[in-house]
């Protein structure tokens, strides 16, 4: 911020505060504005030294930055202030499209960030970077000589993943060199990759065997839910008539766009409410609800869910299982029940604040508890190992929202078509399932849900011509 700018705001203050008083202002708000007064002179005392007498010549903006982003920090872990350089990658992220080494990446407990998985075809992929491989250092050129003297070369313990992402991103064609510790190495080893564009596919989706589809959202951006209709119609097409169930992989997926998430659970949902938002005005109460006749109504679902299940994937599970629309499996979510508006600001940075909770159709409030899984399944390969048995969740998060905090107020009409499903095991699980434990458990899960689901049909077809016969 321009020195004039800030010397301005703080005039106008003590102008605002000195005929406040003069006038004979009522006493709460002429206290209020002699100690925001109080605050702000307080605030440029302190910028004024720090300038005039710190050890080395220290910029007035990067010291306002400073300050700005330590009064968010203050707030809860999701509010942030983005300078132009994260607020424009932020963009990039929604948009699913950029020039980098195509990694997932997550926080680890010690401090160091972690690659979750490398995206298959990437830069980061083809130079044999793996899953739990824990990132220790970044140099965004090519292998320095000496790691250590390189001042642009730095450590990750305590990095944010904004700033690990904002590193390891650059154009394309270009070197960056990463420092990689594995289980069985003796020391980190360095992997010097040159970035190339990376897509991401927020959707992908298969059939498992005849008649069972697999879904994965990876993230909702802003094309997940044209890209989730598209990969249903091409499902639809490859099956036939013989549709019989879905798993939708929800596991590691971290949030997005609200809209979006609000469009993916529409899909499956006839009619009724998906979510709404309280925050402190009224104007922040929203109700999002399904558009009347969901396309996709006629199958069982089965949604896979993990402690990295966060934010915009919590508001789709939790709609579909309060609407016993879907069946949830797997283990307990990130619980993330808040919700973050960007707010652009003038000099091309952003402001992301928390501005309201969110809330299921079953008028829940899923901050730090998640959603509970209907039928919990650990994943042996996923999960079974420390690092991932103990997962950072939000409860973890210092300065969050506690669940009492969310305590909602009456519940808006909230109508939940369908029954409850209480499938028993049957069948086995093809190779590709095998492999892994919940989505093995999940097509056993549709296969007796469809099993059950036709023989009630066949009784009831059955019904009329028994009682014609004992008449």
């Amino acid at each position: 911020m321009p020195r004039f700018n800030l010397r301005f705001l703080v005039t106008f203050a003590a102008g605002v505060a000195a005929a406040l008083i003069a006038l004979g202002w009522p006493g709460p708000q002429s206290t209020f504005a002699a100690t925001r007064y109080e605050d702000l002179s307080l605030f440029t005392e302190v910028l004024n030294l720090v300038r005039k007498n710190y050890v080395e010549p220290v910029g007035e903006r990067d010291l306002i930055q400073g300050a700005v982003k330590g009064m968010l920090q203050e707030l809860d872990p999701h509010s942030s202030y983005l300078d132009p350089d994260v607020y424009k990658e932020m963009q990039i992220d929604t948009r699913g499209e950029f020039a980098g080494l195509g990694i997932e990446i997550a926080k680890r407990r010690d401090g160091f960030v972690e690659v979750v998985s490398p995206i298959e075809g990437t830069p980061a992929s083809k130079a044999g970077i793996k899953a739990r491989d824990q990132i220790v250092g970044i140099c965004p050129t090519e292998q320095p000589e000496d790691w250590e003297a390189d001042e642009e070369c730095r450590g990750t313990k305590n990095m944010s993943l904004v700033e690990a992402v904002r590193l390891m991103r650059g154009p394309k064609g270009t070197q960056i060199t990463i420092r990689i510790f594995r289980e069985g190495f003796d020391r980190p080893q360095p992997y010097t990759i040159v970035r190339d564009i990376v897509k991401i596919r927020s959707v992908e989706g298969r059939l498992l065997e005849p008649g069972y589809a697999y879904v994965r959202l990876r993230a909702f951006q802003e094309r997940t839910g044209s890209d989730l209709s598209k990969t249903l119609d091409a499902l639809h097409s490859e099956a036939g008539d013989d549709f019989r169930g879905l798993v939708l992989d929800l596991r590691d997926n971290p949030g997005g766009l609200l809209d979006q998430a609000v469009k993916v659970a529409d899909v499956w949902l006839e009619e009724g409410l998906i979510v709404y938002t309280r925050g402190r005005h009224e104007s922040q109460r929203q109700e999002f609800r399904a558009d009347d006749g969901g396309a996709e109504t006629g199958y069982p679902i089965v949604i896979l869910v993990n402690g990295g299940t966060a934010s915009a994937s919590e508001i789709v599970a939790g709609a579909l299982q309060d609407h016993h629309r879907a069946l949830i499996l797997g283990t307990q979510t990130f619980g993330k029940g808040s919700v973050q508006t960007i707010i652009p600001l003038n000099d091309g940075s952003g402001l992301r604040l928390t501005t309201a909770l969110y809330y299921t159709p079953g008028d829940r409030s899923i901050q730090e508890v998640g959603i509970e899984p209907d039928i919990e399944v650990a994943a042996a390969i996923l999960e079974a190992d420390e690092s991932r048995a103990r997962r950072i969740r939000e409860r973890d998060l210092e300065g969050h929202f506690r669940q009492q905090d969310a305590e909602p107020e009456a519940a808006p009409d909230a109508e939940a078509p369908g029954g409850d499903a209480t499938p028993d095991e049957a069948g086995d699980a093809e190779s590709e399932a095998e492999q892994d434990l919940q989505l093995a458990r999940a097509l056993d899960v549709l296969k007796s849900w469809t099993y059950f689901e036709r023989l009630n049909q066949a009784r009831a077809a059955s019904e009329p011509q028994q009682a014609a016969a004992v008449e």
